[in-house]
């Protein structure tokens, strides 16, 4: 990979595309990937990622990981979305970490899916964290470095929207399998969802795949599919890349409250029957 197309070059003193040899940046790109953490073993790591907010990543990642732990595997979830965490509240997890010699335990939910979210660190969950680009890296790799994860089959990583540098930091210093991409069908959103799919290519991370959110809504009355946001994009996006359709996922009140509730768990997870095949296959 050259300079040219590395995203940190965009900010670098010397300017896009100064190719210096000992630009920083070149030496993260595809190395330097973190360790697994002492006293844990990850199996897979699995980042859920969009190029854009508000098309229910985190939605995705906690059904992606109940849908796991629903097929009795062992599963942790890496809330990397530092400044906007929804994780803890998805899955009604209030417990704070336990603090031992060894690192954070995180808190179990219903499943056993082990949550690691910086929201059960704070004070209170609607506290707001106002930090910038290094704070925020430096956290997302204490969640993998410094947490007691044990003995995982799937640690799913959820992102901030963006291309910035919370995702900069999983996509480059993260050991993932690959990327699961979410979009929701309009056109607007599947362009900026591209723009992931170019970062994922950049730095070498395999994707798995594309899920399709809010594709449709079913009439109460009459069971029509309704689209509210018009014909999907996305199918045909993710056959113009040469990537994997995963499903869609409709527009259910039901999903809503009980996300709301905690109790995401409860949501049939059919759509994705078979995630774990293609999580394995890497």
């Amino acid at each position: 990979m050259t300079t040219e197309q590395n995203p940190e070059c965009n900010s670098c003193e010397q300017g896009p595309g100064s190719q210096c040899e000992t630009c920083p940046s070149k030496t993260k790109v595809g190395i330097d990937k973190l360790p697994v953490p002492e006293h844990s073993l990850i199996r897979h790591a699995v980042a859920v990622m969009s190029g854009k907010g508000g098309v229910g990543k985190s939605t995705v990642t906690a059904l992606v990981a109940s849908a796991l732990a629903k097929k009795l595997k062992s599963v942790g979830v890496l809330d990397a979305d530092i400044t906007g965490p929804s994780i803890p509240k998805l899955f009604g997890i209030k417990d704070r970490p336990e603090a031992t010699a060894l690192g954070l335990i995180p808190p179990k939910s219903l499943l056993g899916i082990s949550i690691m979210s910086l929201n059960l660190l704070l004070p209170n969950e609607d506290d707001p964290v106002i930090w910038r680009g290094p704070l925020i890296g430096g956290a997302v790799q204490q969640f993998w470095t410094d947490v007691v994860w044990g003995d995982l089959d799937y640690l799913i990583v959820d992102l901030p929207p963006g291309t910035g540098d919370a995702p900069l930091t999983v996509l480059q210093s993260l050991p993932l399998d690959g990327i699961i991409l979410v979009s929701s069908p309009q056109e607007l959103a599947v362009m900026v969802v591209k723009k992931a799919i170019r970062m994922a290519e950049m730095l070498n991370v395999p994707i798995l795949g594309v899920i399709e959110n809010m594709s449709y809504l079913n009439c109460p009355h009459c069971g029509e599919k309704i689209e509210l946001f018009g014909p999907s994009h996305v199918r045909a996006a993710a056959q113009a890349e040469n990537l994997k359709f995963l499903g869609a996922l409709p527009v259910d009140p039901r999903l809503a409250e009980l996300g709301d509730k905690g109790e995401i768990e409860e949501y049939p997870v059919d759509f994705l029957e078979g995630i774990e095949d293609i999580i394995g296959v890497i």
